[in-house]
């Protein structure tokens, strides 16, 4: 039986054509389709079957590109209904065949089944009985099959059905679009909604051609955020294909490949579409990466709408498995153990906008660069004075802010809890109390004393990759191996944060640069937002100028300012480096200077020195002063007293952290003895106090020391005028009035075991929320900010959710909705354990009635004296409550006398025999305040005729 194409001059076919088989991977036209074998180690082969005896109409067709004059061929009536009907019956199912005939050219003709043989649906006949295609022209029915497609036809145009119905079958004929006009807008104006879309070509495995529907936009489409291995072209015209080139366009074909999908068209690139595929059985771009197909790339992964971090996961479990394009992939981190590539550090130092130092929990110290940023850069080479020294933290415009953003987010600052309605940055903590120690459990090893809580924050430390050393250059000079990381605290990339600000740059890399952090793009992310909004680097505004004056060493400056820094008092600072364990150099934000600073009073062992000639070795002990200084104080905010300097231009005072005395911490850790300068200093008390301890102790400096036998000398009694009875109490709160609250230091066991107790029955038998209705007057317990139960006092009911409440124990006051009360356990009532808290008020003491000047007593007062062991001694009674003494418990000062000093307040003058020394004393206090003009005083003594108007009476 010979069909039209045998008129081509072509052989006939064998009596009994051989059934072959393959799966459809294309359809061409109406009469034509692509099969495929099944893949064995690679793309199958394929072959293109054109139907015999019948035609379908052409499909339309653009000008050749080499064609200046062509012109683009339309659809032909029916043409694209003829297409679709097989594509949607075929496309990737399995079809059997038989070659009738086959040209000269090589063009096959033949019978297609759907199924494994040829009982299956004839897909000529299918195609004639819709109306969609008809016999060849002078083809006579001389044989059974032929017989069957004219008994088709001649059904189909009975009942009209496709090209035999009424009309030219103009609606048939598709309008394609080639080009968009403005593809920017084309995209926007989708707003990232999926479009319908039939893929008609695969370019490669990332790249392809789509049918946009309905209005049959021919359109490229690069898959968004990947790339695939490509072909190519050499310059014969021949493509050679990159390793799994081929594999992977087979990959996206034999999915995609005349499937109806819908896209996300997210963004152009001149007229192709960078776009993401979706399939109702995945998702291309993802199933690319996560078989070894594609790499992500940095360009295009930022519009990826689905998240850039999934494309990320997909590409690591493609190179964790070695898949494919990462055959030969090794880890950045490979050669480092679980513990090195992930762990939690204390921060120490930030070296730059991009490095720092952290300790880790085997006590070294690593150096760690944030993965994948730059920190600010001059540009250009004439920007600096060739005559003058780079200082680059303040020469560099945004370095100086950088280094703050790093160091305020991770070095350490004061420890936090909350004892009021005041928040109170304290240096020690109360028994009882918790404490909020960010990254320490709770500590209450401080309720006999003051004791400093060293607090430096810990960061979880990612290892992205190693940079190995490099050499020096012409243009770029060496760089040690460095270690790259992603740091974060409190579950914030530090890195992130800082390129959010402006105040750090993303590096770009290239494509096949594995070395970047694991958030690469996030900080792409961050930088973009940066960049939007005008911040930092980004910013069109003048850069910030640092005019920092640098008088360390520089005699002459540094007295010019010895005699404002003296009378300053206590001013803050910033402790830029330390050189040894009692020198270091400071920033003085408030004077915009940098000086050397050197602590009064103690004598620190003498570091290593580099001399002419030799190196003169440090005395014992000097690297553990250097250290313990440096995890104290490097890069913490302080304040530093200034007394006078030396021939060299250092000052030399005394350094407080967190209210802690260094050169006295020193002393008691046994770094360092006091120097007989010490005596006229006021501190000199707490250093022989701390230096006897640590006599005792027979550690580091004092490890040989032998006590000297000392003769007993009677002691002589002062003769005293009034009672003194000093008791240990710890004050817990300060009012707004000058009285305060003390706990009793004798029951203080007493009343932890009590919290303790009560927290743990509260534990196991939780309040319900709510069931609790507060009246005024009773004992409850009470839900504090720190999340633990505390007694307390309902003292006034506003509402359920304003009930005025006073911690018995403690002194302060808060105001909570009834939700956080409770009832009181009997077992822990005030008749187990009365309240600790009592009030006190200053004896001998005017409080000042002006609002601004109390407030200033009571801040002096709460800085030198809340939270601290203190000892108290009753002087009189009277209708509030007790009027006391109050002295500190390491320097027996008198603090109410301190006040008077300070001018803060005024003397209460009483005229019992007894008080008359005291008052004596307060009273030449007071005089002396005066005389200086300080704080009240700074206006002359306004008690004769100015006390109405600044609000005091004699």
């Amino acid at each position: 039986m010979a069909s039209s194409a045998q008129s081509g001059g072509s052989s006939g076919g064998p009596a009994v054509p051989t059934v072959q088989r393959g799966i459809v991977k294309m359809v061409l036209s109406g009469c034509a389709i692509i099969v495929r074998g099944q893949p064995r180690g690679g793309p199958p082969p394929e072959r293109q079957i054109n139907l015999s005896n019948i035609r379908a109409g052409n499909l339309a067709r653009r000008a050749a590109a080499t064609q200046p004059d062509g012109k683009d061929t339309p659809d032909e009536p029916w043409a694209f209904p003829a297409r679709e009907f097989l594509r949607k019956k075929l496309i990737g199912k399995e079809v059997c065949f038989t070659i009738e005939n086959k040209t000269p050219q090589g063009r096959e003709y033949g019978m297609i089944y759907l199924g494994k043989d040829t009982n299956g649906e004839n897909i000529a006949e299918s195609l004639v009985a819709e109306g969609l295609a008809t016999r060849r022209e002078g083809m006579r029915a001389n044989n059974p099959e032929q017989n069957r497609l004219a008994e088709c036809e001649e059904q189909a145009k009975a009942a009209k059905k496709g090209m035999w119905s009424e009309g030219s079958g103009s609606q048939t004929i598709r309008d394609l679009k080639y080009t968009i006009e403005n593809p920017r807008h084309f995209v926007d104006s989708h707003h990232q909604k999926p479009v319908n879309a039939i893929i008609e070509h695969v370019r490669d495995g990332s790249v392809v051609r789509a049918l946009l529907l309905p209005d049959y936009y021919l359109v490229t489409v690069m898959l968004s955020g990947i790339k695939c291995p490509t072909f190519r072209r050499e310059a014969d015209g021949s493509e050679t294909p990159e390793p799994f080139a081929a594999e992977a366009k087979f990959f996206t074909e034999s999915r995609l490949l005349q499937r109806d999908v819908q896209i996300i068209l997210e963004s152009c690139h001149n007229q192709n579409i960078l776009g993401t595929i979706l399939h109702p059985n995945g998702n291309i771009t993802e199933l690319l990466l996560k078989d070894g197909f594609a790499r992500c790339v940095d360009w295009s992964i930022a519009v990826y709408t689905r998240g850039a971090e999934k494309l990320r996961a997909a590409e690591r479990f493609a190179k964790d498995r070695r898949l494919r394009i990462w055959r030969d992939y090794v880890a950045p981190t490979a050669n480092l153990d679980q513990k090195d590539k992930q762990f939690v550090a204390k921060v120490m130092q930030v070296l730059n906008a991009d490095a720092i130092v952290v300790k880790l929990n085997s006590g070294d110290y690593k150096t760690i660069h944030l993965s994948s940023i730059r920190p600010p850069r001059l540009e250009g080479e004439n920007t600096q004075d060739k005559n003058k020294k780079l200082r680059p933290l303040y020469d560099i415009p945004y370095m100086f802010e950088a280094r703050e953003f790093l160091r305020k987010k991770l070095i350490g600052k004061k420890v936090v809890f909350l004892v009021s309605s005041r928040a109170l940055w304290g240096a020690s903590c109360c028994y009882s109390v918790p404490c909020i120690c960010p990254g320490e459990p709770p500590s209450h090893s401080c309720r006999l004393r003051r004791q400093l809580v060293i607090s430096r924050y810990k960061v979880n430390v990612t290892v992205d990759y190693i940079r190995p050393a490099s050499p020096a250059t012409e243009t770029v000079p060496a760089f040690s191996e460095r270690t790259c990381a992603t740091v974060t605290i409190g579950g914030i990339n530090i890195a992130e944060a800082l390129v959010s600000k402006g105040l750090a740059t993303v590096i770009r890399y290239r494509q096949d640069d594995d070395q970047r952090s694991s958030h690469y793009d996030e900080l792409l992310a961050a930088e973009a937002r940066a960049i939007k909004n005008g911040k930092g680097l980004h910013s069109k505004k003048e850069v910030p100028i640092h005019r920092v004056a640098d008088i360390s060493g520089d005699t002459q400056k540094a007295k010019q300012f010895l005699p404002f820094l003296q009378r300053a008092g206590r001013s803050e600072a910033v402790v830029e480096y330390v050189f040894s364990g009692s020198r270091l150099k400071l920033y003085l934000p408030k004077e915009t200077c940098l000086i050397t600073f050197l602590l009064a009073g103690i004598e620190c062992p003498r570091g290593a020195r580099n001399l002419p000639g030799l190196v003169q070795e440090g005395e014992p002990f000097s690297e553990e002063a250097t250290l313990f200084t440096k995890e104290l104080v490097l890069q913490r905010e302080v304040e530093v007293e200034v007394e006078s300097m030396d021939k060299a231009g250092n000052f030399i005072g005394w350094l407080h952290i967190d209210g802690a005395n260094l050169s006295v911490l020193l002393v008691e850790h046994a770094l360092s003895k006091v120097h007989f300068t010490a005596e006229r200093s006021s501190y000199y008390k707490s250093l022989l106090s701390a230096e006897e301890a640590a006599k005792q102790k027979k550690e580091k400096v004092w490890a040989h020391y032998e006590e000297q036998p000392v003769e007993e000398v009677a002691p002589m009694l002062e003769e005293k005028e009034r009672s003194a009875s000093y008791k240990p109490v710890f004050v817990t709160e300060i009012t707004d009035d000058l009285h305060f609250y003390v706990q009793d230091v004798e029951t203080g066991t007493q009343l932890e075991k009590l919290m303790e107790n009560m927290r743990n029955d509260i534990a196991s038998h939780p309040p319900v929320e709510g069931s609790y209705a507060p009246r005024r007057g009773e004992f409850c317990i009470a839900k504090f900010v720190d999340g633990e139960w505390y007694r307390a006092r309902v003292e006034k009911v506003e509402s359920p959710a304003k009930v005025h409440v006073f911690y018995i124990d403690y002194g302060n006051r808060e105001i909570l909705p009834s939700t956080r009360l409770g009832t009181l356990p009997p077992a822990f009532s005030t008749r187990v354990l009365p309240a600790q808290a009592t009030e006190y008020a200053f004896a001998f003491i005017q409080v000042p009635q002006d609002e601004d000047a109390r407030t200033d007593a009571v801040d002096s007062v709460v800085r030198d004296i809340q939270n601290t062991q203190c000892l108290l001694n009753v002087e009189h009674l009277s209708a509030g409550c007790p009027h006391v003494t109050l002295q500190f418990a390491d320097s027996k000062g008198d603090v109410g006398l301190g006040l008077v000093k300070e001018g803060l307040v005024m003397v209460e003058v009483r005229k019992e025999k007894q008080f008359q020394k005291v008052i004596t004393e307060y009273l030449n206090a007071q005089e002396s305040a005066k005389s200086a003009r300080l704080n009240l005083w700074r206006y002359g003594d306004f008690r004769a005729d100015d006390a109405d108007e600044f609000g005091y009476s004699r």
